[in-house]
């Protein structure tokens, strides 16, 4: 039986320009009246046989040519067209008219809105920053764009009927790795999802997880969302007025915490979150009992006798379109924005990037993935959640301290077939490799350097399209390669990644030279992770890869050379900030593009290269534009003892930089010390310094060791493109930047604003004489 129901709702209309309309839920008395038509399917008569797209068109007839289908296990029929939106061409975004909208609603969900008891209208905008809106989907015509969405509970569901047997989790308590299934980890997060209600997690209000990736950090989050919450990592190194920032901006009604230590920091602010219900922490046994504080086992408890029916009826009324996620940006300068991601960000996005970079299907071949990269962050939450949901991977979580040293005792153990490390994580790796070869004997150094320059030059020419494997490479993959990939792991290893921060060509090389080429991933957190990928038959050094099928790029405003704004459209582009709709404005332009704040360029062939950050552009009082980074990866190049280099001269007549020594860094605490690396110590060596501190090459200013600064400094000088942006005067910083100083973020990307304020007294004194030096020669050192 077809029941037809038309409702009456009253909207306001605001800012219209360009075509563009955003819509206020305010009742303007009848005023602009906006009729919707919802369609519904009487259950009973669906006869368990699923209505296909085209039944679905006719029965709510032209003119919007495509719509999704949910059946869900209850029979429950359902057909939207209203939260779609086409996309037919790259520049084309759909202007919203106010005319009769289609909406449909499922019979007997009711969808809570935050108080409001009048439905919310339909969604007509790409964006809101209502934690309880819902966005046009935008929808492509055909290709992966035009996948039905679906909600994360729809993807568990075909996880658990595709891999219910697979392991899924792996985690190595007292030295054994224990696992789940994907059947008991889609019944872990039932049970978790019926405990959070139980705690009274309402609609939308936030669940915030702090701590070290593990198994109950994804049943967590997975619970909170399938609940009708929304799940928001904080960063385990955030202070407790950092923490307390984001458990306020998301109306957290449950914290979950790892241990003792995380706890504390919440106990401190728990005071001023007045939503907060309930603590839970899971990393080890509670110390101490208060109340509404739960160890993980309680909280798992806590719902047994939560029906069934409760939880499935909020998970009938969650849409695709509605926000399930908050990843916060780490962002170098004010507080951190709220990102929202809705179920089809992250639904739609892991499918499109799994068959974009060509992962194995678990029926065919299971991928091994190692969970250790921080999870609020979206590059390991896309990875390791919901990439390894959609093609049914097994995750094995490393320790705790795996970025302070026993990372590679894991890729030992696991062997992974697929890795993704930020460039400090690879950094890290080759620098050990480095110091590890410096000791070998000459024979082996000799063979290692031919191997390497055989390594480099075949993929080299392979990324150039010569399929030809010489003799001397199979010779050095027998002798090198394969031992260097099997003593740090990656042996099984297939698909090598790099992103969430810019690499240097030195290191790409490295490992190219080992035949381990690096494939770059290029997103952010607002287009729910990846936007480009490199992969094996397409790829080019330094560039991060060509767009994922279904995502388009646009590069804003390019000039002479092609570089400009890289903007982004696709269904992987997030819902908007939560409640900040100034900042959302600026992120999504009139016509739907997300504007990335990077600058890059696309050449021929469609590979995109990164040139710097809008925000990071220095100009000069001269009114030249200059990009750091690739001054400053050219210093780090040519001075192989730098660790880290940060150049300013914003509105400066010239240019200088901020240097510091590779140096060792405490395991414990992160702090870096005093002694130099091994690597560093060997170079001191080479030019004829005894120093083995950094604090003895800047106290003595080490004549060799600054003269070698020097000549690395007048040679990036050499190949500047202009005066403007050679280098005129450097230091060397006492202490190298880090996460535990504040300098680098979560991904070991610079903070420069931080930097700039620490040492806001050095970078002075660059600029105390008037007089601008006029050559390379008149590098003042300091």
């Amino acid at each position: 039986m077809l029941q037809i129901c038309l409702l009456g709702a009253s909207l306001k209309i605001k800012d219209i320009t360009h075509h563009r309309q955003r819509w206020s839920g305010a009742a303007v008395g009848g005023e602009a009246a906006q009729r919707r038509c919802v369609v519904r399917l009487d259950p009973e008569s669906c006869g368990g046989t699923m209505l296909c797209e085209s039944d679905a068109r006719m029965a709510l007839a032209e003119p919007v040519p495509t719509a999704y289908f949910n059946s869900d296990p209850q029979g429950n029929c359902e057909v939207s067209l209203d939260d779609v939106l086409l996309s037919s061409s790259a520049r084309a975004v759909e202007a919203h008219s106010i005319e009769t909208v289609e909406d449909t609603k499922v019979e007997g969900c009711q969808v809570e809105t935050l108080g409001f008891k009048d439905p919310s209208p339909p969604a007509s905008s790409v964006w809101t920053t209502r934690r309880d809106g819902e966005v046009k989907l935008r929808m492509d015509e055909q290709g992966i764009g035009s996948e039905p969405p679906k909600t994360v509970h729809e993807l568990l569901q075909e996880a658990v009927s595709k891999y219910g047997d697979y392991y899924a989790l792996a985690s190595k308590k007292g030295g054994q790795w224990i696992k789940l299934t994907f059947k008991m980890y889609y019944d872990e997060c039932w049970k978790a999802a019926k405990s959070f209600l139980k705690l009274g997690l309402e609609r939308f209000h936030g669940v915030c997880i702090l701590g070290f990736n593990s198994a109950e950090w994804f049943i967590a989050d997975i619970g909170a969302i399938l609940a009708g919450g929304v799940a928001a990592g904080i960063y385990t190194t955030n202070s407790p007025e950092a923490c307390h920032y984001v458990a306020e901006n998301c109306s957290a009604n449950v914290l979950v915490v790892e241990n003792h230590k995380q706890l504390q920091k919440i106990l401190e602010i728990q005071h001023k979150l007045p939503h907060l219900k309930a603590i839970i922490q899971y990393g080890e046994e509670l110390k101490e009992k208060r109340p509404n504080l739960y160890s993980w086992s309680e909280f798992m408890d806590l719902g047994k006798d939560v029906p069934d029916t409760q939880l499935r009826e909020i998970i009938e009324s969650q849409k695709p379109n509605q926000c399930c996620t908050l990843i916060y940006t780490s962002g170098t300068t004010g507080q951190p924005k709220g990102v929202m991601l809705s179920h089809d960000n992250l639904t739609w996005t892991a499918l499109a990037a799994g068959r974009c970079i060509m992962l194995t299907d678990a029926t065919e071949q299971q991928e091994l993935l190692i969970s250790y990269l921080p999870l609020s962050h979206i590059a390991a939450q896309m990875a390791d959640i919901w990439l390894a949901l959609t093609f049914g991977v097994q995750v094995f979580f490393a320790q705790p301290d795996a970025l302070k040293g026993t990372l590679v005792d894991t890729l030992r153990e696991v062997r992974p077939t697929a890795f993704l490390g930020v460039p400090r994580v690879w950094e890290k790796i080759e620098e050990k490799m480095k110091s590890i070869g410096a000791k070998s004997s000459a024979f082996r150094k000799k063979v290692a350097s031919w191997a390497k320059g055989v390594g480099l030059q075949t993929n080299l020419k392979r990324m150039n399209g010569y399929s030809e494997v010489p003799v001397n490479f199979r010779i050095a993959r027998h002798l090198v390669y394969k031992k260097v990939r099997k003593a740090i792991g990656l042996d099984r290893c297939t698909k090598c990644y790099t992103g969430a921060a810019p690499i240097t060509r030195e290191t790409l090389e490295f490992f190219l030279s080992l035949n381990i080429p690096l494939f770059e991933l290029y997103g952010m957190s607002e287009s729910s992770g990846p936007h480009t990928a490199s992969l094996p038959h397409a790829f080019k050094l330094t560039s991060c890869g060509k767009e994922v099928a279904g995502c388009r790029t646009l590069i804003y405003k390019p000039d002479g050379e092609g570089n400009g704004e890289i903007c982004f459209s696709g269904r992987h582009i997030f819902m908007g900030y939560l409640n900040m709709e100034e900042k959302t404005k600026e992120a999504i332009d009139e016509e739907g593009w997300l504007h990335s704040g990077d600058l890059g360029k696309q050449d021929k062939d469609g590979f995109l290269y990164i040139t710097g950050r809008i925000k990071e552009l220095i100009i000069t009082a001269g009114g030249e534009n200059i990009p750091p980074v690739p001054i400053e990866d050219a210093v780090k190049n040519a001075i192989p003892i730098i660790s880290n280099a940060m150049l300013v001269g914003d509105k400066a007549k010239f240019l200088a930089m901020l240097l510091t020594l590779k140096c060792k860094v405490d395991a414990g605490t992160g702090e870096p010390g005093d002694d130099l690396t091994p690597e560093a110590i060997e170079y001191c060596q080479k030019l004829g310094s005894k120093a083995t501190k950094v604090s003895e090459i800047i106290s003595s200013k080490d004549k060799a060791i600054y003269a070698a600064i020097q000549k690395g400094i007048l040679a990036v000088n050499e190949g500047a493109v202009s005066n403007a942006q050679k280098v005129q005067k450097w230091v060397l910083l006492e202490k190298d930047f880090s996460l535990a100083g504040g300098e680098l973020g979560p991904t070991m990307k610079l903070k420069r604003p931080v930097v700039a304020q620490k040492y806001k007294d050095q970078i002075a004194q660059f600029y105390m004489d008037a007089d601008t030096p006029t050559t390379t020669q008149n590098v003042h050192q300091q």
